[in-house]
């Protein structure tokens, strides 16, 4: 299957390389706004060819499929291009900006008979299934706290004056698009849609939130997702049920549970990494592409995530440019 990429940044870079693992993943084009910066992009990775034109790129009848990583404000426009192209779409987290843009991709989508994957690593390693099958050994679950907070490489010229993208709102980014969704797409594919949902955080001057928290109220239980990139932690994240507690350490790719009884012994199990996490997003879209099968690519859980981050956002004021257009 022939890809192409957008954007030329590190996370591109862990996507082509795991990508290069999985059967018949071929690393076709690369795109770039900057032509020097797509050449020199293509002969790193060893692509047939290099766009400084997304709309060539998009029109190359040998493309079947893009990776887009650029900047969330760009996913829906891009997306929209690609599929209307007939390409097969895998787009990083967040899938876009809001839930109006989301519906707009997926009934695109449908139109052209085209896959459309958020690339949401979380949902498809492996240990995130093994957690999914140690869930009932806590009974019934009465509160779940998910967390990750990281500290990001790009505070330190933020308080020097200097705002990057990822705390520009015109971007569309911030700490609950950035790093919260790690939170949230976890929590609302194990236990669905909340019946409330109550946000407080810390927004910054630049207009985007640094860090929140935000409760999710559910019949009989209730959740609390804690993210941040202007603060550091190492709390494993919890499930607390009536026979016991499940600690997950790194919600956003499980590295290892341990289920703590109300009584017993207690169990774990640590997970190797044999391959990168991004392996599995990958391998998992150049089959669905190669079977033209449209179900089981999460899209409910996709746009819960993004009704819920709309919530979110407007409780604690962040606006988005995004906000104000349609696709």
């Amino acid at each position: 299957m022939n890809i192409g990429t957008i954007g030329t940044n590190w996370i591109t870079e862990a996507f082509i390389e795991a990508g290069k693992l999985a059967d018949d993943f071929y690393l076709y084009a690369v795109y770039s706004r900057d032509e020097k910066k797509a050449e020199q992009f293509r002969d790193k990775h060893g692509a047939d060819t290099y766009y400084a034109d997304l709309a060539a790129m998009l029109r190359d009848e040998k493309l079947d499929g893009v990776y887009i990583a650029s900047p969330t404000r760009y996913h829906a426009e891009q997306a929209m291009m690609a599929m209307e192209n007939g390409k097969h779409v895998i787009c990083e987290k967040p899938l876009c900006s809001n839930a109006r843009e989301a519906e707009q991709l997926m009934e695109t989508a449908e139109k052209y008979n085209v896959v459309l994957m958020e690339a949401i690593k979380t949902l498809y390693v492996p240990s995130f299934h093994e957690l999914q099958q140690w869930l009932p050994k806590v009974g019934t679950v009465r509160k779940a706290i998910f967390s990750y907070c990281q500290y990001s490489s790009r505070y330190d010229a933020y308080l020097n004056g200097e705002v990057l993208n990822a705390f520009k709102p015109s971007l569309s980014n911030g700490a609950t698009m950035d790093i919260g969704v790690y939170c949230l797409h976890p929590m609302l594919y194990l236990f669905g849609e909340p019946r409330d949902t109550k946000a407080s955080g810390y927004v910054l001057e630049s207009g985007v939130d640094g860090e929140a928290n935000v409760l999710l109220d559910y019949d009989g239980m209730d959740a609390v997702a804690s993210y941040s990139k202007i603060t550091a932690s190492s709390t494993p994240s919890e499930i607390q049920g009536e026979k016991g507690t499940l600690y997950v350490q790194t919600i956003h790719r499980p590295e290892k549970i341990t289920f703590v009884p109300i009584k017993g012994e207690k169990e774990e199990i640590e997970f190797s990494k044999d391959v990168p996490d991004m392996y599995y997003e990958a391998e998992f879209f150049v089959d669905v592409c190669k079977k033209s099968i449209m179900d089981n690519l999460n899209w409910d859980n996709s746009k819960r995530v993004m009704q819920q981050t709309d919530r979110i956002r407007e409780q604690l004021g962040v606006e988005f440019d995004a906000d104000q257009t349609f696709v």
